[in-house]
């Protein structure tokens, strides 16, 4: 464990602090811890609350609900974004390979897998949580401005991609299927890179 940023000397009586974006900080970093062990379901509002030393009430303020903090949380406080959007530049024809490669290193991280597991429960046990989720994510995929006009095969290949990639995640990290457990993560890569490829940039296929 780490030092206690969030003790007891920082709490003020009323529960609120001086300025926003501290309170906003305070809220995000407790929602993080909270989530990442008990997940949406099991995480309350007054709990987070709690360990923040906020009102309850500042948290409905600044995210109006548990299902938009925990997206806001996902995205603003872990670096599962920016991990996957460093693997974006570079040759196209190999953005599959890159790609799976760095979303499958983040499972094997052992501060990032807690936070993956919970995305997992949370989104398939809530779909509001799930639609935040992947209207956040698509957004900081992308530097948080959506191009117009999109072709539908360019999301759609994203879509398809994104969920091989988190059925294989699930496979290996929480039903611990043993034939997908013992591949080697570099064999793993090289055998779904192909079909990620072909999902991103289907015009870009092996020679």
């Amino acid at each position: 464990m780490t030092s206690t940023p969030l003790g007891t000397s920082r709490r003020r009586p009323t529960g609120r602090r001086a300025g926003d974006s501290g309170t906003r900080d305070a809220i995000l970093d407790a929602a993080r811890d909270l989530f990442a062990e008990h997940a949406l379901e099991g995480t309350s509002m007054r709990a987070i609350a709690k360990q923040a030393g906020v009102d309850p009430a500042l948290i409905r303020h600044f995210f109006t609900d548990k299902e938009t903090l925990f997206a806001t949380t996902m995205t603003d406080r872990t670096v599962i974004i920016e991990r996957m959007r460093a693997a974006l530049p570079g040759d196209p024809d190999s953005l599959g390979e890159r790609m799976t490669n760095e979303y499958l290193l983040l499972w094997e991280d052992d501060e990032l897998r807690p936070v993956l597991m919970a995305l997992v429960r949370s989104a398939t046990t809530s779909q509001n949580a799930a639609d935040l989720l992947i209207e956040l994510f698509t957004a900081r995929m992308h530097g948080d401005s959506l191009e117009p006009g999109v072709p539908i095969t360019q999301l759609r290949g994203a879509a398809l991609a994104a969920s091989h990639l988190f059925g294989v995640a699930v496979a290996r990290h929480i039903l611990h299927v043993p034939a997908v457990v013992d591949i080697p993560h570099d064999e793993l890569v090289q055998s779904i890179a192909p079909a990620i490829q072909n999902y991103l940039n289907p015009t870009a296929r092996p020679q």
